[in-house]
């Protein structure tokens, strides 16, 4: 039988390529490190290692065991996450996972009916990048969280249960002073435009090109935005025309206006979801955020506007 502690120092050393720099990681001195790595061979009857002058390379063996030891490990991680959460029963803490655009539309309000209705229970949130967000619900470091997908990328994960809060169509984002907002708008009007996009290969981004290669066009870039206001400042600013889902827009400048995503191809739109462990049975208080997000995702909703057309943003004003 393997050593799960060894397996866990083969798992660190793939990790790091050194055995030196994983037994710092662990705590170790690099002489026992490599004292149980001789030890794990033995157990496994090959060589798991070699030893170069320069660090270390796994062998076929090792690095086929170093897999399996990441997913222990996770599930251990799990399990930890699993007994920590019985623990804090008492003082009653819901672990809920977010992204930046629902952060800042739907969850404020939902936090604070959350609050209002059950002021014992504390709420963390970890906001993250989608594939974060699915790791921390395997680890356990999550219990809920809201996740999005498009129709080319469904979330296919089968150890997840996910319910659909609402549909979150793109829009596009014009100057107030925008002579195509007079005008019935086809995306393939459009290709003379400047577009201002989202850096980093944000999907926004990936919207963008597939809609416009779909209308026959490649976009033309004038500027690479890091945030959802930094890209309607731009756009205020005459650099060019940007999309956007409509949660991303929910707080709007006042020098912008919105239409409906432009008509000749199919309108991208992203949905919000809201997602668990299939395994693992929902806490009380995990039960009732569900209850209070299927709500407010209710008020954000509404129908979207006409496309091509000017529309509106839901706003949370006066709510």
């Amino acid at each position: 039988m393997v050593d799960a502690r060894r397996l866990s120092l083969l798992t660190a050393i793939a990790e790091h390529g050194s055995l030196t720099a994983a037994a710092e990681t662990l705590g170790m001195t690099a002489s026992a490190a490599s004292q149980q790595m001789t030890r794990l061979e033995q157990e496994a009857g090959q060589p798991l290692l070699h030893r170069l002058p320069r660090g270390v390379r796994l062998t076929a063996a090792g690095s086929a065991l170093a897999e399996r030891g990441r997913t222990i490990r996770r599930e251990l991680r799990a399990a930890q996450a699993d007994l920590d959460s019985f623990a804090r029963l008492e003082r009653g803490t819901l672990r809920l996972g977010s992204f930046p655009t629902a952060s800042a539309s739907l969850l404020p309000l939902a936090l604070t009916r959350f609050a209002r209705k059950h002021p014992g229970t504390r709420t963390g949130v970890y906001s993250a990048l989608l594939a974060e967000l699915i790791d921390s619900l395997h680890t356990g470091e999550t219990e809920l969280a809201m996740l999005w997908d498009y129709e080319w990328n469904r979330i296919t994960d089968p150890a997840l249960r996910m319910t659909k809060l609402l549909d979150d169509p793109s829009m596009l984002v014009l100057p107030a002073d925008s002579e195509l907002l007079d005008r019935r708008l086809r995306l393939a009007d459009l290709a003379g435009q400047q577009w201002i996009i989202r850096a980093d290969n944000h999907p926004v981004a990936e919207v963008l090109r597939r809609s416009c290669r779909l209308a026959g066009f490649e976009p033309e870039i004038s500027y690479e935005s890091h945030d959802y206001q930094e890209a309607q400042a731009m756009v205020a600013a005459g650099l060019g025309i940007a999309i956007a889902p409509r949660l991303a827009l929910a707080n709007r400048r006042s020098d912008v206006r919105l239409a409906g995503f432009p008509t000749g191809v199919p309108a991208p739109t992203r949905r919000i979801l809201l997602a668990h462990m299939d395994n693992r049975s929902p806490t009380p208080a995990a039960l009732a955020m569900i209850e209070v997000l299927g709500s407010v995702a209710a008020k954000f909703a509404g129908p979207a506007p006409r496309r091509g057309s000017l529309g509106a943003v839901p706003s949370e004003r006066g709510r």
